[in-house]
């Protein structure tokens, strides 16, 4: 009786951040369906572990160690990647840490969609970085032979938000975002006004955040102590799940805000400066963006104006 081939075996790199990783969903949905048959192995990062294990995409997750200096650490990694046998590799992440990845691997190497020298199946556009990352990914895998990259979905991504007791109608905020990027955040006192105008519009704020913003979260919380703090209190799932049932969700260029914009909330998304929503906002035909230089110069009457164009709250 003649055995069964083997399933081929890929690898997918992608690391985050959560935006990043959000975003990545879609072309990660394209790879499963061009290799139904394949035996998947997705790299990561651990926060995102669970979200690479639940989406059916990969057949197993792997944690990334990301060896910085150490030969232990960097010896380690290339025998992990050299044992999964891998035929292709999709490296999603392109940075120029997952690019070295392709030098630890022996010759002949496996084909590689991605960026740099050697790579069998590269994303040949000089101009990639000028691109929205959902363009610029859906660009990398035509190259590497995947015509169909369906939008990031979350519509598997769900979980039990009743332990929350929050009031039928609630909208989301996330005041917070990187610490060394405060350039990239609404002031908080600015949140604190809209929360109160939400609530006498008969609307929840649900303050969404880490354990390193509580003393800010905090804060717009004293201002408005009907809003909701959920602050080190949801995963990515309850985010998903939080997203369906809000009636909008605003908040600064960070990660929360994409997964909001995929599972299905009325965004509104606010830019300094600091950062471009042509090449990296959250897409949607209930996204909008607010950009100025200073995000203190957005007025609340402002964001409230473009909320009603959005959702009628």
């Amino acid at each position: 009786m003649t055995e069964a081939p083997e399933p081929q075996r890929l690898l997918v790199i992608k690391h985050g951040a959560l935006g990043d990783f959000v975003q990545a969903l879609g072309p990660m949905q394209a790879i499963r369906e061009a290799h139904p048959q394949a035996h998947i192995t997705l790299l990561t990062t651990a926060p995102f572990a669970e979200l690479g294990r639940r989406s059916g995409y990969f057949d197993d997750v792997w944690i990334d160690p990301r060896p910085r200096w150490g030969l232990k650490q960097w010896l380690g990694l290339r025998a992990k990647l050299i044992s999964g046998r891998f035929g292709r590799v999709y490296d999603l992440q392109t940075s120029g840490r997952s690019t070295r990845y392709f030098y630890l691997l022996p010759t002949p190497r496996p084909e590689w969609s991605g960026v740099g020298l050697g790579r069998s199946h590269p994303h040949a556009n000089e101009r990639r970085n000028l691109m929205h990352t959902l363009d610029r990914q859906a660009e990398q895998l035509r190259m590497a032979g995947i015509s169909r990259v369906p939008p990031p979905d979350l519509s598997w991504a769900d979980a039990d938000i009743g332990r929350y007791k929050l009031e039928a109608r609630f909208a989301l905020l996330v005041p917070g975002g990187s610490a060394h990027r405060p350039e990239k955040r609404w002031p908080a006192e600015r949140y604190a006004t809209l929360a109160r105008a939400l609530i006498a519009d008969g609307i929840q704020p649900v303050l969404i955040g880490t354990k390193t913003e509580a003393d800010l979260i905090g804060t717009i919380k004293a201002e408005a102590p009907k809003a909701a703090d959920l602050v080190g209190r949801t995963s990515f799932f309850d985010l998903a799940a939080l997203a369906r049932h809000a009636v909008a969700a605003v908040g600064n260029d960070t990660g929360p805000m994409h997964l909001f914009a995929v599972a299905g909330a009325p965004c509104l998304v606010l830019f300094s400066a600091a950062s471009d929503p042509t090449l990296c906002a959250p897409r949607g035909q209930q996204v909008r963006v607010i950009r100025s230089s200073k995000l203190e110069d957005v007025s609340v009457e402002e964001v409230l104006g473009a909320l009603a164009l959005i959702n009628q709250l």
